[in-house]
């Protein structure tokens, strides 16, 4: 018989089919899901747990007349399935394929490109105050995670829209797990009936009891229901949204699609901003999702593998080859910039109880669960609310803490403001551990990292280190504990090259890793050593000498590192960051200043000046998805690409520079 999946092309379909045939969708959607990802790799827990939620919206709401947003984008894929892209989950993440995200260049149902929590209550409150504006009638449902309500952001929009009194159904998915388990009083208060032993078998009972009445059970079980939804709502989710002015609804179950569909049409009359509360479980369906004990990701996230005639229900046993972040035997990674970050915040933590680690949801990915597991006192998970993490951290070292946050770099930007005029302006010892630094691939535009070296460099007094490999990352981390005063280390998320003992520099130094004729000379930044020195070995064969410094601490450069680069005719530098405002626009812009207060030597006799730069790194773009390796080499960010660089600037007659102060 047909799979009803093949069937749906547009949320129309949907409307047709019967309880049963509906039943029977959802379990083909999980396992069309399950197979998906297991092949390109994405989002699992997430998704599988919204699937029943996605089909009572669509069958609700007329999309893309009435606006359905996502937050975070990561948990459409089944919205994305039944609006017409079911073929194109072969090309899911891959290069030129399916968005991992709701993308407005893929389907007229997709209005935000989001990706990074917390925002959509804002977009909701936007929209529906310009439709209400313009007289015209459509309803906007913003689904947000209870996750999602750990970053103030939420809050702020939830305080507009019931100040305001926009309206907006504000569906929250409380499946009690965010990117770790969820970091807020509220969530505790949303799960504490639904939990209590006593207060479910009580209520069993009396649903068993009146029911059983002769004649008059079922009119006293919807009375008796009925009493104890109002009693529910008395506790915490109706006195907190209420007092915001949201009307509160709920809980109820996010996997009945019946119950969901007849709470959905009751708020959508609702004149005001309403928040219908469903429970749901994450990665319902598939077992290794739904028992990720772990906890330890942003979501249950599967790696590629290649095509398996397994099962995509079963359950994949260690040492299965089924490459799942649940099981680690199953792939066994080369050592990550991360493992050594792990690595070395232990090490100085055992010997300096000064040391606190601060994360943003998200414990896990950025390898700070066994400093949890070691010292839990000295451990402080803010939820989505990076923010608060920074003036935090802040206050702990105005206080005489060490303190170190450890977030990604995509979400730097979030804070740029409280690093800049909280940890900045005060010039305290917050080290900032920055992690998928650079280009990232797979996630696409709002993943890559390439802006906190820009945003880093704006921020007076921040030392930046860039390392190049493992061991130089834990000799970085220690110099930047010593520090009186702020420091960012940004390390990528692809794996750390392996080098040899002892190869690593010291202090705020760079190191000189070859010395070439005097003719070219290349400034490499972290991830790029490993790029320039393949293109030096390539040009050497050619007969192009080439000097290759690791400049491992972009801010303050060091002025030797500068001083030997100026003696050559060209220079050449290459970062994994926005080109704009980056490193090598730095460093260029510092050997300037070293001629103009006459430092560099030979400038006595008039013989030596600033020698040419090229800057090379991320153009300012919106980058597409794509494996990493394939994105800096389409930009010459890899050994052939800085190679053909150089020989094109050789070959090229170099003109004189002017002296600024002629």
């Amino acid at each position: 018989m047909p799979n009803i999946l093949d069937r749906i092309d547009s949320p129309s379909d949907l409307r047709t089919l019967s309880a049963e045939e509906l039943t029977e969708l959802c379990a083909e959607i999980r396992q069309f899901i399950v197979g998906a990802v297991t092949t390109t790799g994405g989002h699992l827990g997430s998704n599988l747990g919204v699937v029943e939620l996605t089909l009572a919206l669509h069958r609700t709401f007329d999309s893309p007349r009435d606006v359905l947003l996502w937050d975070t984008g990561h948990q459409a894929y089944v919205h994305k399935l039944v609006t017409g892209r079911r073929e194109a989950f072969t090309s899911l993440r891959q290069a030129g394929g399916l968005s991992g995200y709701p993308n407005r260049a893929e389907s007229e149902h997709d209005w935000v490109e989001n990706s990074h929590a917390s925002t959509i209550l804002s977009y909701a409150h936007g929209l529906a105050s310009a439709f209400e504006l313009q007289g015209v009638e459509r309803k906007v449902v913003a689904v947000v995670g209870d996750g999602a309500l750990t970053g103030g952001m939420a809050y702020e929009a939830l305080n507009n829209i019931g100040h305001s009194g926009t309206p907006v159904l504000i569906v929250m998915n409380d499946n009690g797990r965010s990117y770790a388990p969820t970091v807020s009083r509220l969530s505790v208060g949303l799960t504490h009936l639904r939990l209590n032993p006593t207060y479910v078998q009580a209520r069993q009972r009396i649903r068993n009891l009146l029911q059983g009445i002769p004649g008059v059970g079922g009119l006293a079980y919807s009375s008796v229901h009925g009493l104890t939804s109002a009693v529910r709502e008395v506790v915490t989710p109706h006195t907190f949204f209420e007092a915001l002015g949201i009307r509160y609804a709920g809980p109820i179950d996010g996997h009945d699609i019946a119950e969901v569909e007849q709470a959905l049409a009751n708020a959508s009359e609702w004149e005001g901003p309403i928040l219908i509360h469903v429970i749901t479980q994450k990665g319902r369906g598939y077992a290794p999702a739904e028992e990720d004990d772990i906890q330890r990701l942003h979501d249950f996230k599967v790696k590629p593998i290649a095509p398996s005639d397994r099962s995509p229900s079963d359950r994949a046993p260690k040492g299965s080859g089924l490459a799942t972040e649940l099981d680690p035997v199953a792939v066994i990674p080369p050592a990550t910039y991360t493992d050594a970050f792990t690595r070395a915040l232990l090490r100085n933590a055992e010997s300096d109880p000064r040391i606190v680690a601060i994360t943003a949801a998200m414990p896990g990915p950025t390898g700070l669960l066994p400093f949890k597991a070691r010292f839990p006192d000295r451990f402080v998970d803010v939820g989505i609310a990076e923010q608060h993490a920074v003036t935090a951290a802040a206050g702990m070292a105005m206080a005489g803490l060490r303190p170190v946050v450890a977030i990604y770099s995509t979400f730097f930007s979030r804070a740029f403001d409280q690093a800049n005029l909280d940890v900045g302006l005060h010039n305290v010892p917050v080290v900032f551990a920055l992690d998928r630094a650079g280009i990232t691939g797979d996630d696409g535009p709002s993943h890559h990292g390439v802006l906190d070296m820009t945003l880093a460099l704006s921020i007076p007094g921040m030392t930046i280190f860039a390392p190049s490999s493992a061991p130089e990352l834990e000799v970085m981390l220690d110099e930047a504990l010593s520090l009186e005063g702020p420091s960012v280390i940004r390390f990528p998320k692809t794996p750390a090259p392996v080098v040899a003992g002892g190869t690593v520099g010291s202090g705020i130094h760079a190191r000189r890793l070859r010395e070439g004729d005097g003719g070219v000379c290349i400034l490499a930044v972290g991830k790029m050593v490993a790029a320039a020195e393949e293109a030096a070995d390539k040009l050497r064969v050619e007969g192009i000498d080439v000097t290759v410094w690791d400049v491992r601490v972009v801010s303050p450069p060091d002025p030797d590192m500068l001083v030997d680069a100026a003696r050559h005719r060209q220079v050449f530098t290459a970062e994994d960051g926005m080109r704009q405002g980056g490193a090598g626009m730095f460093l260029a812009d510092a050997m300037a200043t070293l001629h103009r207060d006459r430092l560099l030597p030979g400038d006595d006799d008039g013989d030596a000046g600033v020698p040419p730069v090229t800057v090379l790194g991320i153009p300012r773009a919106y980058i597409p998805q794509d494996k990493p390796d394939r994105i800096l080499a389409r930009f010459g960010l890899d050994g052939p690409g800085l190679a053909q660089s150089i020989r094109e600037a050789v070959s090229t007659p170099v003109l004189p520079t002017s002296d600024p102060d002629d």
